[in-house]
């Protein structure tokens, strides 16, 4: 039996709904996903593939809008199969589904390129909110995720002459996910102070979006564990 297919030629699929395509090499529960999002009306599933090589391959010639990867599928992980999708397509976004929270896969998956991380143990209705948010040009990363990794972290003076200590705490917190507003009140400070701290060191980083803020985050490793 094959284990990848085109289902949907990309011309046939409405210019309303975003082309999705699925990575994974769990045969039941990839037609589980084919069949949740198909019943989406924003989203149509354009192929699917059951091994890296294969996903690879096929997410090149279908050039859809969103790649569903697992982490660990045979042939070529899910981490390179995102390394080397964004080099052949650069505007494909993937959204990484892993059964782990390890704090290596989430760092090695926004490095690789990937622009949402979640749990495969999470809902339906938190995958299509995980897609429409990667769809959007927004960063997702699993709520329990962030809040293991952002829960143990400090943040390194190294590659930070720019920022101030608080600066580069409140950037990344923000990349992580928390509103202004919770990290407010985690640092016992005042809305408009996260605001104008937040608003500062992006500027002196030359930061444009939250993309932009996970991404530097992740290339400056702060998400190691205090001693």
């Amino acid at each position: 039996m094959l284990n990848h297919s085109i289902l949907e030629q990309t011309s046939q699929v409405a210019a309303n709904k975003r082309r999705i395509f699925i990575a994974e090499d769990h045969r039941i529960f990839r037609e589980c996903l084919k069949i949740m999002l198909s019943k989406q009306a924003d989203f149509a599933v354009v192929g699917e593939a059951g091994d890296g090589q294969a996903a690879l391959h096929l997410a090149v010639e279908l050039q859809p809008d969103v790649v569903v990867a697992d982490i660990e599928l045979p042939l070529q992980s899910g981490i390179n199969v995102t390394r080397r999708l964004k080099q052949a397509l650069p505007q494909t976004k993937v959204l990484i589904l892993s059964a782990y929270d390890r704090r290596d896969y989430v760092q090695e998956s926004f490095q690789a390129g990937a622009s949402g991380y979640l749990i495969k143990r999470n809902g339906v209705e938190e995958l299509f909110h995980a897609l429409r948010v990667v769809c959007t040009g927004d960063v997702y990363l699993d709520p329990a995720v962030a809040s293991k990794l952002v829960g143990g972290q400090t943040v390194r003076r190294a590659a930070q002459d720019a920022l101030s200590e608080r600066e580069a705490e409140i950037l990344t917190l923000r990349a992580w996910g928390y509103s202004n507003k919770e990290i407010a009140a985690r640092l016992n400070v005042c809305v408009k102070t996260v605001e104008a701290q937040k608003a500062a060191a992006m500027a002196k980083l030359d930061l444009q979006s939250r993309v932009d803020m996970v991404r530097y985050v992740v290339r400056q490793g702060w998400l190691n564990k205090v001693e």
